[in-house]
């Protein structure tokens, strides 16, 4: 049933000294704090509540009355109150005809109900518009306003004219609203509050698993070997010097994985000849979470970075304590040796690699944030994410290499005949720059161009076709 609305708002102040009251019906914490910040932005608020003399503490400036009376006075009402309580509403259903009803509940969890929360209040209403709206906002956002993490308020409904008031009011408390369509949407925008990390849940599992694999590997590698062969026990090292091994292996294998599903795509639209085919499911998920898997890997270097600053004061204490008369015997005898430029070639390179990649690691972080890469145009961010992503790449993987340099190359490199943990993160970031190099290669790199271009094998082939037909 459709009906007209009266301005929320009048924008004549000559025509109403004040403006029309919005209702609330709840008085809870979400209750308050809706009521508290539509005073501010200069509404009248009234509050309907089963009991109006004692419903606590409500927002100077505010009255609390019935139910009935509170509908009646307003024409847009606020349901803050749980769908469990919803019965007595269909009561109220002569009072609430025509109004604009604003349903801001949530649910403990997922398909708890065979409809949506909107749905089941217009069922009870039906001659009143529902409104999906406010549920994605805390009380803490209303009571102190938006803020760049949860400025938008996405809200659903049948009626266009009764989404318009809402979407008027919503904007006038400094929100962004964003319209989902009819209250069919009512379940989806439900389920927004339900949702926990779901961008992050990808990524988080593969540094876990990645992490759990390599420490267990290690742990066999290095502890339990050396207790087993030679009896020592070394499993001081777990804390520190172990988990410093983890980090860093896992950090540039999640590096390796935020440009390998880019350079999967180049190479699967060489071989399409098109880039109009959509990509795989798979491949798809793998790419929106790049910035995701970038900034866990980013996590990981920090943790590499702080362990490695920590270790020489470790081993220092530890050997003052344990070896002072060794110590004090080769200070007294004057003992040195020969020095190896080789030796300090390739320490002086291993830092500065290091320094290096971590230095645009820290870049690349920097501008994944909002305020900062809003700041930068398409090419600019493009560039830095892209160019100076590879190049992390590169100087983190030679890092690697200079790190392992002829280890390889010795039989005690290989307890138990496995693989040192630098080798097996090296497969991943090495096969990404190799098919990046590929991909720079002119003959790849023009044909990637034209198809990225709009060039496609396909229509090419439709046209020679046609050509030699006629």
């Amino acid at each position: 049933m459709e009906s007209t609305f009266v301005s929320l708002c009048p924008l004549n102040s000559a025509a109403a000294t004040e403006p029309e009251p919005l209702c609330i019906f709840g008085t809870g914490d979400l209750g308050r704090s809706l009521g508290q910040r539509l005073l501010q932005s200069g509404y009248r608020v009234v509050y309907g509540s089963r009991k109006p003399h004692s419903c606590g503490p409500l927002p100077p400036g505010t009255q609390a009355m019935s139910h009935s009376a509170a509908a009646q006075s307003a024409a847009l009402v606020f349901i803050c109150i749980h769908r469990e309580h919803y019965n007595f509403l269909e009561t109220l259903a002569p009072q609430l005809q025509g109004k604009v009803l604003v349903d801001v509940s949530n649910n403990l969890k997922k398909n708890l109900y065979p409809e949506a929360n909107a749905e089941y209040l217009q069922r009870l209403v039906p001659g009143a518009h529902v409104v999906k709206a406010f549920n994605t906002l805390s009380a803490w956002t209303l009571q102190n306003g938006p803020s760049d993490a949860n400025r938008q308020v996405y809200l659903c409904g049948n009626s266009a004219e009764a989404k318009q008031a809402v979407a008027e009011t919503a904007t006038k408390l400094g929100f962004t609203v964003l319209d989902r369509g009819s209250l069919c949407a009512a379940r989806e925008l439900e389920d927004f509050p339900l949702q926990l990390f779901p961008e992050w849940r990808l990524p988080l599992r593969i540094a876990v698993g990645l992490t759990a694999f390599f420490y267990f590997y290690l742990l066999i590698r290095i502890v339990i070997y050396t207790y087993v062969q030679k009896g020592d026990d070394i499993s001081f090292r777990i804390m520190v010097s172990l988990a410093n091994k983890v980090f860093p292996i896992v950090s540039l294998i999640m590096l390796s994985l935020c440009y390998l599903p880019g350079v999967i795509a180049a190479f699967l639209q060489l071989y399409r000849g098109t880039k109009y085919r959509r990509f795989p499911d798979w491949l798809d998920r793998w790419m929106l979470c790049r910035k995701q898997l970038g900034l866990l890997a980013l996590a990981f270097a920090f943790l590499h970075v702080l362990y490695t600053l920590i270790i020489p004061q470790r081993y220092y204490v530890r050997n003052r304590i344990k070896h002072p008369v060794v110590l004090f015997i080769k200070i007294k005898e004057n003992k040195t040796s020969a020095f190896d430029s080789a030796l300090a070639w390739r320490s002086d390179s291993f830092l500065s690699t290091g320094i290096l990649g971590f230095g645009l690691y820290v870049l690349l972080g920097i501008t994944s944030l909002p305020s900062v890469s809003n700041a930068l145009s398409w090419r600019e961010f493009s560039f830095v994410q892209s160019k100076l992503g590879y190049l992390t790449l590169f100087f983190c993987t030679l890092h690697t290499y200079l790190y392992g340099w002829n280890k390889f190359l010795k039989p005690t490199s290989y307890p138990w005949y496995t693989l040192p943990g630098y080798l097996l993160c090296l497969i991943v970031p090495t096969v990404v720059l190799v098919l990046k190099f590929l991909l720079l290669l002119p003959c790849m790199d023009r044909s990637l161009t034209r198809i990225r271009q709009g060039w496609d094998r396909t229509n090419k082939v439709d046209d020679g076709e046609k050509s030699l037909l006629a």
